[in-house]
């Protein structure tokens, strides 16, 4: 029996939730914080494209009309900032990086995943980070379509990792046998970002 809980802890069981759902260093929060670096892009579905490439057998290049017929699957998944914000129980819709597996055919020497977003942004993973079963390609949170602001129209969702490596405005994903540093991580932060260590900066 634990005697002695922090304030955090204590109001997470006054509302009947499990207090280690909320990792170290984190709070609660039921609204959905917009943070990013740069302007929101104005996208225009009609010359928008997708792209996968790198160490794979078959690049691939979508629609967003072709990327929407591919098979769909929905998470609900809690998600966890750097800043130290975390929302519970948040439902996206989107494409597992299984079906898109199926038409690339990655290589044996696909290690790692350099997502590429809109003005030139990027966040690196190990690929079995986007391999996992709640990890997505999603194009909805809680029943709508993502707003501007959080990624529309398409952004990368990878609950395992604080949010920042979760790319917005996603273009494409390089599949690499090395690891690259992406934008943020050349800045400092943690190449891993696990919010289960903290790992939130890397110096």
């Amino acid at each position: 029996m634990t005697l002695f809980r922090s304030k955090a802890e204590q109001k997470l069981i006054e509302r009947g939730l499990d207090p280690s759902r909320l990792p170290p260093g984190q709070y609660l929060t039921e609204k959905w914080p917009v943070l990013h670096s740069g302007t929101v892009p104005r996208t225009d579905l009609a010359t928008w494209d997708f792209r996968v490439f790198g160490e794979i057998a078959e690049p691939l290049t979508l629609t967003w009309e072709q990327f929407k017929e591919l098979p769909s699957s929905d998470v609900t998944v809690d998600i966890h900032c750097v800043t130290r914000w975390s929302r519970f129980d948040t439902r996206f819709r989107g494409v597992h990086w299984s079906e898109l597996a199926k038409l690339v055919r990655p290589r044996p020497t696909a290690r790692y995943v350099v997502a590429h977003a809109e003005q030139g942004f990027t966040s690196n993973l190990p690929l079995e980070a986007i391999e996992a079963d709640d990890a997505l390609l999603a194009y909805e949170a809680d029943g709508e379509p993502l707003t501007p602001d959080h990624g529309w129209p398409l952004r990368l969702m990878v609950p395992s990792r604080y949010f920042w490596k979760s790319a917005k405005w996603l273009r494409g994903l390089e599949l690499r046998s090395t690891d690259q540093p992406g934008f943020w991580e050349r800045y400092g932060y943690h190449n891993e970002a696990d919010y289960r260590k903290e790992q939130r900066y890397g110096f």
